[in-house]
């Protein structure tokens, strides 16, 4: 018989009918063998993906164009092996061996078909063709998957250790203290902000320091952001308190014409404190 590529699939359909069996067999022990071991999922678990991958795929080979990604039958499956994608990294799987596993379910396929005499080898090819882009579909939904997980992963450090990098501690009442280290680009800016006028209103704070012992350069845009916290503070009703300028930020400040003169500044977090202390009417002193 001479297939056109309208109607290859359906001599896949046929022959996936004659041998789902041996497919479902196969698939689920290599998915035994690379999951399963590891204990990324358990038999139960693979065997219903076996069988829900077949059910899909025979869902998708049954339509009059396999290839159209935009229909219900292509986009079910390529949810289906993205959940999948998502199982697997959250429980600590490698995608590679993921992925190795999709290429050996296309094999499993290939095989199949092989064991049909009834389709010579132009027949075979148009098939196979099919059978690649299906694949390549999925492969592809399942990086996909895999960027987006991984994207997510790191915004969600990323905010984690801009929270715990720049620590606002109350050091006596009325009075916190916020070191502040590294660079301070918009979006930590807005964070730190809205951390510290949320605590500035719940501690009822007179005074903060700010020190920026840890700031290693300053260009217009730190300082921008610097001064924008200084006036979110005294809008607040606190003092800000700017300490730990080194000699090089202090020259760099200078020559970006940043005006500090309604800002009260000191050499280090010790004068800062004994500042925010001295504005709150407290007297320290040593025994």
């Amino acid at each position: 018989m001479n297939l056109d590529k309208q109607s290859a699939h359906l001599a896949l359909i046929e022959q996936l009918k004659l041998q789902v069996g041996n497919i479902s067999s196969a698939i689920e022990s290599q998915g035994q063998s690379v999951f399963g071991s590891a204990n990324i999922m358990s038999p139960d678990e693979i065997t219903d993906f076996s069988i829900e991958f077949l059910e899909l795929m025979v869902m998708l080979l049954s339509t009059e164009n396999p290839l159209d990604n935009q229909q219900p039958e292509f986009e079910a499956l390529q949810t289906f092996f993205g959940n999948m994608a998502k199982q697997i990294l959250v429980r600590g799987g490698k995608m590679e061996d993921f992925v190795r596993y999709i290429q050996f379910l296309q094999r499993c396929f290939i095989e199949s078909l092989g064991q049909d005499e009834d389709i010579n080898t132009n027949d075979m090819r148009t098939i196979l063709m099919l059978l690649s882009s299906v694949f390549n579909e999925l492969t592809l939904a399942v990086f996909g998957t895999y960027l987006h997980e991984k994207e997510s992963t790191i915004d969600a450090q990323q905010r984690e250790l801009r929270e715990t990098s720049t620590p606002i501690t109350e050091i006596w009442d009325g009075v916190l203290t916020l070191p502040i280290i590294g660079t301070l680009d918009s979006s930590r800016t807005l964070l730190v902000m809205e951390a510290l006028l949320n605590r500035i209103a719940s501690e009822r704070a007179a005074a903060v320091v700010m020190d920026v012992t840890g700031v290693h350069t300053v260009d217009s845009q730190v300082s921008h952001h610097m001064i924008q916290m200084v006036r979110a503070i005294q809008l607040m009703g606190a003092t800000a308190i700017l300490t730990g300028i080194r000699p090089e930020i202090a020259r760099a400040m200078t020559s970006l014409n940043i005006d500090l003169g309604t800002v009260t500044t000191r050499a280090t977090l010790s004068d800062g404190l004994k500042e925010a202390f001295r504005i709150l009417g407290i007297e320290v002193s040593k025994k």
